[in-house]
């Protein structure tokens, strides 16, 4: 909304009101320019929010549930939802069978979600020449982990190498464990390392 006389859109709401009929929400504004003092009305229109399918995974579990959102608005991945689980970010969307990373609500058929109330569960591999041990880790879902981190876990000191996430393999940089699926290291004959992750250890798998 901008001041028709000046343009500006540094705007006080001096009243505002809400309409509705049977699919449509109405708020009628009562503005003034903070730049010129010009005093108008503003009307706002959107659709009414309908129900949509959700699906929300959760670690091992799923959930399938809808949310009540406005057609009128966008929805794209990484946006956080509030459903009846708590918080979600969106991680994919599906219009007409297809996956699609950005679309209008009203064409979307189902949300696809992960929660952000909970640990970020990854997997964690530890190369051991023609062995691996495997362990599934839950951690803080802001946790940082960077190829070349020296790193404890059980038993062993090793070296990350490889971390793989929900799009892509990174050998350098780092990323949160929220979007990380698993890592890849291998052993080192260091005494030190940057942090421990064996309190972390949900379960070992092989």
């Amino acid at each position: 909304m901008d001041c028709p006389i000046c343009g500006s859109d540094d705007l006080e709401i001096l009243n505002s009101k809400q309409k509705s009929s049977k699919t449509k929400l109405m708020e009628e504004y009562l503005l003034k320019c903070e730049e010129c003092g010009h005093v108008f009305k503003d009307m706002f229109s959107a659709k009414k929010p309908k129900p949509y399918r959700l699906i929300i995974s959760e670690q091992d579990k799923s959930h399938k549930t809808t949310i009540d959102l406005s057609p009128s608005d966008e929805l794209e991945t990484g946006d956080v939802l509030l459903s009846e689980f708590g918080q979600v970010e969106v991680t994919s969307i599906e219009v007409n069978d297809k996956r699609v990373s950005k679309s209008k609500i009203e064409d979307i058929d189902t949300i696809w979600a992960n929660s952000v109330e909970i640990p970020a569960r990854i997997g964690f591999s530890v190369d051991l020449h023609g062995e691996v041990d495997s362990y599934k880790l839950d951690l803080d879902r802001d946790f940082e982990i960077a190829p070349g981190d020296i790193v404890k876990i059980d038993k062993h000191i090793v070296k990350v190498h490889v971390i793989k996430t929900q799009e892509r393999k990174l050998t350098s940089g780092f990323a949160k464990a929220g979007v990380i699926k698993r890592v890849y290291s291998k052993p080192v004959k260091f005494n030190n390392f940057d942090y421990d992750l064996t309190k972390d250890i949900f379960k070992k798998t092989s």
